[in-house]
């Protein structure tokens, strides 16, 4: 039986000029529930394995991660991240119809409070199994206010996309 693309996370064949990129978008961050966030710190690049959940909007992400780590000390220092998410493990030996999103923008800590519940209630509807780290005393949860999109297919084809967001 086969599983839906939006189901498996896996690239459509041809997107065609009909389906929006912010679609193209949700369906590929929805089918995969881990990516790299991407930090910089004393000019060096550092990607890190995270869990990760969207809002509907795509204007923002929600990860969690400890506080005793060298991710939370350039985080702090430095704003500036990607989330790299791709389907190349739904799609063994297609390398052409792998995609890849990269989401730019800046992560900023949440502190406890109203705010903390939203963002961590999204997290954890996603990934259940986080629900006791991301309220440990340890660990800081971090918003990732989203500037853009850059979306890869067939390795050469980029487009971007911009959330809209109110003004």
């Amino acid at each position: 039986m086969r599983v839906p693309d939006e189901i498996a996370g896996e690239a459509a064949p041809d997107h065609g000029a009909g389906e929006d990129l912010d679609r193209i978008i949700r369906r590929l961050v929805d089918g995969q529930p881990y990516g790299v966030l991407c930090t910089q710190g004393q000019g060096q690049p550092y990607g890190s394995l995270v869990a990760y959940a969207m809002t509907p909007d795509l204007e923002a992400a929600v990860f969690a991660t400890q506080k005793a780590t060298r991710k939370y000390r350039l985080l702090s220092e430095c704003a500036h991240v990607a989330l790299v998410v791709d389907n190349r493990s739904a799609l063994p030996g297609q390398l052409m119809d792998v995609e890849a999103v990269t989401a730019t923008g800046r992560a900023h800590e949440v502190a406890t409070g109203p705010e903390f519940e939203q963002w961590s209630r999204l997290l954890t509807d996603r990934h259940p199994y986080l629900n006791t780290f991301v309220r440990s005393a340890s660990c800081g949860l971090f918003r990732i206010d989203i500037v853009r999109y850059f979306h890869v297919t067939r390795f050469q084809e980029v487009r971007q996309w911009v959330p809209t967001r109110p003004a």
